[in-house]
């Protein structure tokens, strides 16, 4: 996949428009238009490269983070005094409609759907293999599904769109309701379960795979609280039987470690290359002294959530996680905690760093979901089911990964036997203790990997509020950030 990603994206030169552009009437003057393109198979495998595109952090554009961790209780922005401020208005819950980050996210999403429609329009006219051109059209329809997801629980309500917007009608469309929106998702997953591949090799390597998509719907269902309907599509990716847990938990944050048994989808990116491929994140959350922005930085109550044995044994997820003073940062430097404002910089999307590493265009993929959140999945699902026993396989399978890195990372103190009590097998005593446990355990199996907010969203007023207490949230008002005023503004069916 990271190969493909090297060809300049068509779509820029033919003037595809977002989700608010307006008709130009000027005749396009780059290579491609509607009329010449989308007629070969090299064609689809660009226009879906372009769609992949979308998802990545080659740009400042995908503020994904900003949502998932600094609006929660994870993190706040970090950085200069000033420096960003309208990430710290979105952190306070102090925000306007206004506001240039939720644009970003908006104009980058739907930028991403207008492409995956704009090949699934016009896929009757490309001769090509009948086989390859449904895989790539499945690819699109992950694709589109993946942006809704992240859309719909950002915002609510939003424009519905499965056509490009090639006349006023298609361009100006109303919102609709979070569940017409959740049943395009399930149907466009549903349809890619039918065509895509299990598993990708070589250059392919990155593409959405069978897994990606019952991962995603399995996912989806959850968070409509379709607890056996998750269960199911959970059922179907375990069916596959390629995914595992990595013996060390780091691995999966590693360059050289990157699409392994526990990645399920990962956004690809390769550094070095023209157009920029590589990931913006290493700098948004780097040390200043590695030239990095420090954004995003833990808080003392997220570090508090690990747990600790009596024998002041912390769990090996934070230090793999987090910066902290008294240990070594990525190249192996003091970490020196007046980097932040908290005292903390997160590690997942910087390390690591090379003897000269390109800032802002770093070859670490993004991991969107893995084995393991799937596996906490299942734990949850079968838990709310009331299957309490059957909930804390799956947990404690999770937990003993995380402890036993002691057993396989020779770079832990101690390293070759586990120290007593670390990370104990959670018992099946109550549904509610059990589903506490299981939330606890999203949170430091999955900190910083921007699905914190998404987490507490879900979980209701009480837990949300209680979370995000230091700020104004009112879960009434602002369980959805508001739709984009310029997005209101340009189209005329949004009331």
């Amino acid at each position: 996949m990271k190969n493909a990603y090297k060809i300049i994206f068509f779509l820029a030169l033919i003037g595809i428009t977002s989700a608010c552009a307006d008709f130009l009437d000027e005749t396009p003057k780059g290579r491609y238009t509607t009329e010449n393109f989308y007629k070969t198979g090299e064609h689809a495998l660009l226009a879906i490269t372009g769609v992949y595109n979308k998802a990545s952090f080659v740009s400042t554009n995908n503020a994904l983070w900003v949502f998932g961790d600094v609006a929660s209780d994870d993190a706040i922005k970090g950085g200069a005094a000033g420096d960003q401020s309208e990430i710290q208005f979105l952190e306070e819950f102090n925000y306007s409609a206004n506001n240039g980050f939720l644009l970003k996210i908006w104009s980058q999403y739907y930028e991403g759907i207008t492409r995956a429609n704009y090949l699934l329009y016009y896929a009757d006219n490309i001769d090509m293999d009948a086989d390859l051109k449904a895989r790539i059209l499945g690819e699109a329809k992950f694709m589109r599904a993946f942006f809704y997801f992240n859309l719909v629980n950002i915002f609510g309500e939003i424009p519905l769109k499965t056509q490009p917007p090639l006349n006023s009608g298609l361009i100006n469309v109303g919102k609709s309701s979070v569940d017409d929106v959740y049943a395009q998702i399930e149907e466009d997953l549903l349809d890619a379960t039918e065509v895509l591949e299990v598993e990708y090799s070589g250059a392919d390597v990155g593409r959405a795979t069978q897994g990606a998509a019952w991962g995603l719907l399995a996912k989806a269902r959850l968070y409509q609280e379709n607890w056996q309907g998750a269960l199911d599509a959970i059922q179907s990716l375990e069916d596959l039987g390629i995914y595992s847990l990595q013996s060390v938990y780091k691995n999966n944050f590693i360059d050289s470690t990157q699409n392994n048994s526990e990645s399920i989808f990962e956004i690809q990116h390769e550094s070095g290359q023209i157009p920029k491929l590589g990931s913006h994140l290493n700098q948004w959350f780097g040390a200043p002294d590695n030239n990095g922005y420090a954004f995003d930085v833990p808080l003392q109550d997220f570090v508090d959530e690990f747990e600790v044995t009596p024998g002041d044994v912390v769990d090996p997820r934070l230090d793999y996680t987090v910066g902290q003073a008294g240990q070594n940062w990525i190249n192996g430097e003091p970490f020196d905690p007046t980097w932040s404002a908290t005292g903390y910089l997160q590690k997942k999307h910087v390390q690591p760093l090379r003897e000269e590493p390109i800032i802002g265009d770093a070859s670490l993929n993004y991991v969107y979901m893995r084995y393991a959140d799937i596996l906490l999945m299942k734990a949850e699902a079968l838990n709310e089911l009331n299957r309490v026993p059957e909930a804390i396989v799956p947990l404690n399978e999770v937990r003993k990964r995380a402890r036993e890195s002691y057993l396989y990372d020779l770079d832990l103190p101690g390293a070759g036997s586990v120290p007593s009590n670390l990370l104990p097998d959670v018992p099946a005593t109550s549904q509610a203790s059990v589903r506490n446990a299981i939330r606890h355990e999203r949170r430091v199996e999955l900190g910083f990997e921007f699905h914190r907010f998404f987490d507490l969203m879900r979980y209701g007023a009480a837990t949300a509020e209680a979370a995000l207490s230091d700020t104004d949230f009112d879960y009434a008002t602002e369980r959805y950030f508001p739709i984009p005023q310029a997005e209101v503004d340009a189209n005329t069916a949004i009331d």
